[in-house]
């Protein structure tokens, strides 16, 4: 049986994708993929890179995620996805890449700095 992997990183959320062929079935640590993003716009998104390369019901996927919140981790599996469907067939990289599912967004949260209330908000000003 042959399987594919691909790694997606997203703000501080790593996803490891593991695509094997089956018949579409999708779980995210363990859960449903429906069950895990219930109720979340961005998790359908997650698998766009499927539906534009016309692999959705071929390959079944067990996906582990871990780190930050809902939109970075939907963001990491949808990198990981890409970078799997590579590895079943490299034809795939320009349909990936005019989608822009193959550009790793690494944008992440910038520290707190001291003397500050966040990372560029500073306590009020009073001027006496």
């Amino acid at each position: 049986m042959d399987q594919y992997y691909g790694t997606g990183r997203r703000k501080s959320a790593v996803a490891r994708v593991f695509l094997r062929s089956g018949n579409g079935r999708i779980t995210v640590n363990g859960r449903d993929f429906q069950d895990y993003f219930r109720g979340i716009l961005v998790g359908v998104q997650a698998l766009e890179p499927l539906k534009a390369t016309n692999t959705a019901g071929r390959y079944d996927a067990v996906i582990t995620v871990a780190g930050g919140g809902s939109s970075g981790q939907a963001d990491a599996i949808k990198l990981g996805v890409a970078r799997a469907l590579l590895r079943v067939d490299p034809n795939f990289r320009t349909t990936l890449k005019q989608g822009g599912y193959l550009s790793r967004d690494q944008r992440i949260v910038e520290r707190k700095k001291y003397g500050l209330k966040k990372a560029r908000k500073a306590p009020q000003y009073s001027k006496r």
